[in-house]
C-alpha cells in the first residue's frame, strides 16, 4: 500500500510534524528523503532495505555517494539530499560549538571533532582555533594523510594560527582503525607543535586522538 493511503498517524511526514523528528525510526527518516517508493515497495520499505544493506544510518551517510546512487529506488538527486543532510548536521555542530562560549573541557571539543573525523578512511589532522577566552574562532582540516599517518608540518600550523589571530589552539587527528590510543609519533609531533607555538605565544591546549566512539586527550594523559 502506498504511504499516502496509510492512516495519517502512521505516515512519516505527518508523524514528524505531530511528534517531532526524534519520534521517527531511521527507516522513516530515510523515507522522508526518498519521498516515493518503487513498484511493490514503499519509501519506508526502501529505507529499511538500505539500512539492512549498509548496516545502519551512519554507514549509509558515509558510503561512496556513487555506490548509494546505484541502489534500487535511489539516484543522484536523492543521494545528494542525503549528503547535504550530513553536511548540515556537521555545520550545525560547528555553529553550536562557536555559540556556547569558552571551551572548558576536552569533552566539548571531542564531541564535535568526533562527528567530523571518526568516519574518515584516512588520517586527517584538524585544528580548532580559539581566542584569548578560548572561544572558537574557526575549524580547519590542515593535513590529509594515508592510513599510516598524516604528515604534519609545525611551520604550517604556526602560520595558520597567526593568520587566524588565535591565542590558543586544539589539534586533533583520527585513527581510521577506530582505536584512539596515541602512538609514539603522535607524542613526538605534539611536543614539536607545542614548542613551535610557544615561540609565537600561541598555546597548544590539547591534542585529541579520535577513534570510533572514543577519544584520548593527550593533555589529560600528561603527554605534553
Amino acid at each position: 500500500m502506498a504511504i499516502n493511503r496509510w492512516p495519517a498517524e502512521q505516515r512519516p511526514r505527518e508523524k514528524l510534524i505531530r511528534s517531532g523528528a526524534h519520534a521517527l525510526s531511521d527507516a522513516e527518516l530515510l523515507a522522508i528523503f526518498l519521498r516515493t517508493g518503487i513498484k511493490g515497495k514503499t519509501a519506508v520499505d526502501l529505507g529499511r532495505e538500505l539500512l539492512d544493506q549498509y548496516g545502519g544510518l551512519r554507514q549509509i551517510l558515509n558510503a561512496d555517494p556513487r555506490e548509494v546512487a546505484r541502489t534500487g529506488g535511489l539516484g543522484p538527486a536523492k543521494c545528494a539530499q542525503l549528503q547535504a543532510a550530513l553536511e548540515l548536521g556537521k555545520r550545525y555542530l560547528e555553529e553550536k560549538l562557536q555559540r556556547e562560549g569558552p571551551l572548558t573541557s576536552p569533552k566539548q571539543a571531542a564531541e564535535y571533532l568526533t562527528h567530523q573525523l571518526r568516519d574518515r578512511a584516512r588520517e586527517v589532522f584538524a585544528i580548532v582555533y580559539l581566542d584569548n577566552r578560548h572561544r572558537v574562532l574557526h575549524y580547519e582540516e590542515l593535513f590529509h594523510g594515508t592510513l599510516n599517518g598524516a604528515h604534519v608540518h609545525p611551520r604550517e600550523v604556526v602560520k595558520n594560527a597567526l593568520a587566524r589571530n588565535a591565542a590558543a589552539i586544539i589539534v586533533a587527528h583520527n585513527h581510521p582503525s577506530g582505536v584512539a590510543e596515541p602512538s609514539h609519533a603522535d607524542t613526538t609531533i605534539t611536543l614539536k607543535l607545542r614548542d613551535a607555538l610557544n615561540l609565537v605565544d600561541v598555546q597548544l591546549l590539547d591534542h585529541l586522538v579520535i577513534g570510533d566512539g572514543e577519544f584520548v586527550s593527550m593533555s589529560d594523559r600528561g603527554l605534553f
